[in-house]
């Protein structure tokens, strides 16, 4: 068996972040997104892997390299005509995959299950399709399955009346009967070939689709807030481990990491986990709360921040309290305080989001 996972689509809603930072590599917990879907192909027992990135991109390449940290053996796929929907990514993949099963995985999607799982039941019940199904609040926002006598009989992309309230989640498997339906399948009214018609398409040909609920956790990353919980959830798994200096006076609750070479000083300085802390930062007289994860060679002075995701070579001295926040690589934060005329004094990029 194979993996196929996608790199790509334009991150908008994640906005101005993936301005310069493909989406798959913003940081949860302090590791690059895609990182937790290689951990779960490796820890599935699959070897080779696909990537499938946009046209001209190198970003992805250069932090996953070869997947030789994983013990996997990667192939880049570029995405020519643009994001063209999910079922046009495994069209263009077919060279890759051959006629192989493969675990499809979409790279924004962080799961606690392990795939394993997914695959027996995959390979015991001789499927054609594996849909991993989740109960979600808002249905509206995903492909949703119509569900008679335990059986999936329809699929829907983002329906205004969902039938039910499960999503299928970014995880499938498939045979190569999934070339059949994705060759079949006409683009949907915004031009893109959908997964959810893939789906349907193999039910009403009788093809045998299962499906089954994911256990435990499951994010979908798509929005900032979906990154902060995302962020609240692999931390509520952290493991302490202290590497850098943590000076006398500093009060340390919780689980708490700090990386090599970071300096946590100041009898004012309280971090309470769960906490990730970088390489080579410098947090001074600060309150880092729950749920922060710090990046590498950061600096914060006088600062509370809570809920929160600070990029690398982020500095930050405000004497104020930042929570539920998103900081970008190389950002300043300081106090409107310290300078004249007295004001807050903004450079702020397209499609923004700034509370004063």
């Amino acid at each position: 068996m194979k993996a196929l996972i996608t790199a790509g689509g334009r991150g908008t809603r994640l906005r101005p972040i993936t301005h310069t930072l493909n989406k798959h590599l913003v940081p949860i917990a302090n590791k690059p997104m895609i990182f937790y879907a290689l951990e779960k192909v490796a820890q599935a027992g699959i070897k080779e892997v696909g990537i499938v990135i946009p046209l001209g991109d190198k970003e992805i390449e250069a932090v996953v390299k070869t997947g030789s940290k994983w013990g996997l053996r990667i192939k880049y796929i570029e995405q020519t005509g643009g994001p063209l929907g999910l079922a046009h990514v495994i069209k263009i993949s077919r060279d890759f995959l051959k006629d192989e099963p493969f675990l499809f995985y979409l790279g924004d999607n962080i799961i606690l299950s392990d795939l394993s799982e997914f695959i027996k039941d995959f390979e015991k019940n001789k499927l054609d399709c594996l849909l991993a199904l989740s109960k979600v609040k808002d249905p509206q926002r995903f492909g949703v399955p119509e569900i008679k006598n335990g059986r999936i009989v329809r699929v829907e992309e983002k329906p205004a009346q969902p039938k039910s309230d499960f999503a299928v989640t970014g995880i499938y498997l498939y045979n190569s009967h999934v070339f059949e339906a994705v060759e079949n399948i006409k683009p949907s009214a915004r031009g893109e070939l959908e997964i959810s018609d893939v789906h349907t398409y193999l039910i009403e040909h009788g093809r045998r689709v299962g499906s089954r609920e994911i256990t435990g956790w499951w994010k979908d990353t798509g929005k900032p807030e979906d990154l902060l919980e995302a962020n609240q959830l692999v931390l509520s798994n952290l493991e302490s481990e202290m590497k850098g200096e943590v000076e006398e006076g500093v009060v340390i609750q919780g689980r708490i990491k700090i990386g090599k070479e970071s300096r946590i000083l100041g009898r004012k300085t309280v971090v309470r986990g769960p906490v990730v802390i970088g390489e080579n930062c410098l947090i001074e007289n600060c309150y880092i709360g729950p749920f922060s994860s710090i990046g590498n060679n950061v600096e914060i002075y006088n600062t509370d921040i809570e809920n929160s995701i600070i990029f690398d070579f982020s500095d930050i001295n405000c004497e104020a309290r930042i929570v539920d926040s998103l900081i970008g690589t190389n950002s300043l934060i300081t106090s409107a305080k310290k300078t004249f005329p007295s004001g807050h004094k903004l450079i702020i990029g397209d499609q923004s989001q700034v509370e004063l």
